[in-house]
């Protein structure tokens, strides 16, 4: 029986059992790699600048620490290209595999770099090159896991789904903080010295966990039954001893993933701008914010622990954002997202001076909850824009390069405007505010994908 015959054939229990096991799998790779990925940017805001530009002004010390933090966002669309290819061509299951085992050790060795102490500059190359290695590694992995969990659900229930890939980022931002922040609570001197780096060790128990549970989940059925036809169609093309057209059947030879996502370039372009300020404002959150908090005064361990708490609190709110848009539609609900933020954002930073860990703990979690409304839709929406032969590239590329655009330089770019501004916050409300305004205007400009239907496109 055919790939195709086997999908329409499986009855609904076993689809739905299928799915429930590729969705867990999904959130919890999606938030191992998360983890990883995420603890670099508390480290950034908290040690870095102390341990690697030590003999620097403390602003300036941010600004440079925020700068490494960027390497990795620069290599996330690499990491969408390499992954995406390959993803497109094997299989979503074989790069999920491999990516987590590139995040798990880059972010192992993360905790033996040496500070500037011992190595000088060297120590922030180091920690620089596996930045980028950690970039390249989510880079590949939100791609697959999110096609994974949309391509394993039913229509109608696929922004539900794919919610749970998103629910990673703050899950593995809770795990991350709340393990920094135990070993915050050791004396600065040991902190800074190895405290910091045990969260950094641990990635390596985690990479075992994420690696045996990976490796049982089963290959998407939609990709599988579009490799059949496309090879079928190939070899009714060879028989029949003719070139197909544009408009028929396949060519002879698959083209490749990347020229069949930039053939149609403004895709790829209005959902990376639809989506960067979405970036832009969880970046601010996870680490601007934090260091903020703390230059007021407020307790490091307690702004930490404040927003791991805000962070826990938000992922109901990922998954609830993914479940209204397929009611709503994806754009509503992201656009409605981002207007709230726009409105927050003043207060957001009024609560976050207070010196007060209750009223940061309401400033971050009401950001966060804001900001999940527009995050949880984000994964279906960025994918449902590709068709199957090339959803993994094309999903990776647009959501990688909104990350980079958005997130990127943010943190840098926010510390800067803020140092030079004479420490304002209004000209960083300003900023994000008018990243918000143009990811609205594309989000508008883009089509809703709500009800495309995966199975009938292919490229």
């Amino acid at each position: 029986m055919s790939q195709i015959s086997q999908l329409q054939a499986m009855d609904a229990g076993t689809r739905r059992r299928e799915a429930r096991t590729v969705i867990a799998s999904s959130y919890l790779g999606s938030t191992i790699e998360y983890y990883d990925f995420l603890l670099y940017a508390t480290a950034a805001a908290v040690v870095f600048p102390k341990v690697f530009f030590s003999g620097a002004d403390e602003w300036v010390g941010v600004v440079a620490a925020y700068g490494t933090f960027a390497a990795g966002y620069v290599a996330r669309p690499l990491g969408g290209i390499i992954f995406g290819h390959f993803g497109d061509r094997l299989g979503r299951k074989n790069m999920l595999i491999v990516s987590m085992l590139v995040m798990g050790i880059a972010s192992t060795l993360i905790g033996l770099v040496p500070g500037a102490a011992v190595a000088g500059a060297w120590g922030a190359v180091m920690l620089v090159i596996l930045r980028v290695c950690q970039g390249i590694a989510v880079g590949g992995e939100w791609g697959g896991a999110a096609l994974m969990a949309l391509e394993h659900s039913e229509s109608g229930k696929r922004g539900f789904a794919a919610s749970f890939v998103n629910a990673g980022a703050p899950t593995g931002a809770v795990l991350g903080t709340l393990v920094m922040g135990a070993f915050a609570a050791l004396p600065n001197e040991q902190f800074l010295a190895w405290g910091w780096r045990v969260p950094f060790l641990l990635s390596f128990v985690l990479l075992g966990i994420g690696m045996f549970v990976r490796l049982k989940v089963s290959e998407s059925p939609i990709f599988k039954a579009a490799l059949e036809q496309e090879k079928a169609e190939r070899e009714q093309a060879e028989r029949d001893n003719t070139q197909p057209t544009a408009q028929g059947r396949v060519p002879a030879r698959r083209e490749i993933p990347r020229l069949q996502v930039l053939r149609r370039p403004k895709t790829l372009i209005f959902t990376m701008l639809a989506g960067a300020a979405g970036f832009a404002l969880q970046v601010v959150l996870a680490t601007f914010s934090v260091t903020y908090a703390v230059s007021k005064g407020a307790d490091r361990q307690g702004v930490l622990y404040a927003f791991a708490a805000a962070s826990f609190v938000s992922i109901a709110f990922v998954i609830m954002g993914g479940r209204l848009s397929d009611t709503l539609g994806r754009r509503p609900v992201m656009i409605g997202g981002l207007v709230l933020f726009i409105l927050y954002l003043t207060p957001m930073f009024q609560l976050l001076s207070s010196n007060n860990i209750g009223l940061i703990f309401v400033a971050f979690a009401v950001g966060l909850m804001i900001h999940s409304t527009l995050f949880g839709p984000l994964a279906a929406f960025v994918s449902e824009q590709f068709g199957t032969t090339s959803r993994y590239t094309g999903a990776s590329l647009g959501y990688q390069l909104a990350t980079l655009l958005g997130a990127g330089f943010t943190p840098g770019i926010v510390a800067q405007i803020f140092k030079d501004s004479g420490q304002d916050t209004a000209a960083v409300v300003w900023y994000l505010a008018i990243m918000s305004v143009v990811s609205i205007v594309f989000i508008l400009l883009t089509r809703e994908p709500k009800n495309n239907d995966l199975q009938a496109v292919r490229s």
